[in-house]
């Protein structure tokens, strides 16, 4: 592995174009790039994760991009699973002397990376489960509060990920001597941003053409081919919002604005863990995401200088 190349990472809340600053940067510097993005893995789940494929050509070139489509959808990848594929891919594009572009908004894949986490593969516990099957939802939201120091809300996001959260931490904290280490990375950091006002407008326009582009179909389509709701539900935001409205339990009216809201909320708890990361001592170049295209690939390169 070549540690003379830093790990570029470009990160963000939703809706602030952070694929094509990072493709844009990658056609300019030869780089290949590694998502971070905790749906995108999934295959089929493309208009409702925002995979924008499109980007990926650049004045007709192909740019490499990995750990985008490697499962199907109804599995439930995980963040040991993240890292053991990423430091895969890492040390294979490192390895062929290029440079990697480390891009996504999920910030719990981007710090288990940048900071090394220490995850191993951690086996269901059924009669952990057993225990907390009769757990209400605060119970269950207590229960993990005692096993594990939380950073934001995402593992309260439906009984079954807060189950999961629990039975992961409760494994941790028994075998937190044959974790093994993550090896430590160089990187520089690029953060893309914008005001509160102005990604509330991208995020309801982004969802709007989304739904024309056919994200309701994409979810009916996985739905016929058998994944289950309570499966698609576990994704969150657009397939959990989606999924319910298939199911006749609201309006589509109703959909549109409380995923909305839901995706609003999203992004803002996006930004709290990126401060939080900034509190802790990561470096964030931040990027005014309203620049134009160009600009901003150009301070990018200022900055990875």
């Amino acid at each position: 592995m070549n540690a003379n190349l830093p790990l570029i990472t470009i990160l963000g809340p939703t809706a602030t174009g952070k694929t094509a600053i990072a493709t844009q940067l990658a056609a300019a510097i030869d780089a290949e790039i590694i998502s971070a993005d905790s749906r995108q893995v999934y295959r089929r789940m493309d208009i409702g994760t925002g995979k924008d494929l499109s980007d990926y050509q650049v004045d007709g070139k192909p740019i490499p991009y990995h750990l985008i489509d490697i499962v199907e959808p109804g599995t439930k990848y995980n963040l040991f699973e993240y890292q053991k594929d990423f430091l895969t891919v890492y040390t294979d594009v490192c390895n062929r002397q290029k440079r990697a572009i480390l891009c996504g908004g999920s910030g719990l894949y981007i710090e288990s990376v940048l900071d090394g986490y220490k995850m191993t593969s951690v086996p269901v516990n059924e009669e952990l489960r057993a225990e907390l099957k009769d757990y209400t939802e605060a119970q269950l939201e207590q229960r993990l509060k005692s096993v594990k120091k939380l950073h934001n809300n995402a593992d309260f996001d439906t009984r079954q990920r807060t189950v999961r959260a629990i039975e992961i931490a409760e494994y941790q904290k028994q075998n937190a001597n044959i974790i093994p280490d993550f090896p430590k990375i160089p990187y520089i950091i690029i953060g893309v941003r914008m005001e509160r006002e102005a990604v509330c407008q991208s995020i309801y326009n982004r969802l709007k053409q989304r739904l024309r582009d056919g994200m309701i179909d994409e979810v009916q389509a996985l739905l016929d081919g058998g994944i289950a709701p309570i499966d698609l539900e576990y994704y969150g935001l657009e397939y959990k919002f989606v999924t319910q409205y298939l199911q006749g339990k609201f309006s589509y009216n109703y959909m549109v604005e409380h995923l909305n809201i839901a995706i609003r909320q999203f992004a803002k708890r996006q930004m709290t863990w990126f401060r939080r990361m900034e509190r802790n001592g990561f470096k964030i170049n931040w990027i005014d995401a309203t620049l134009p295209l160009d600009e901003k690939v150009r301070i990018a390169k200022e900055i990875i200088r």
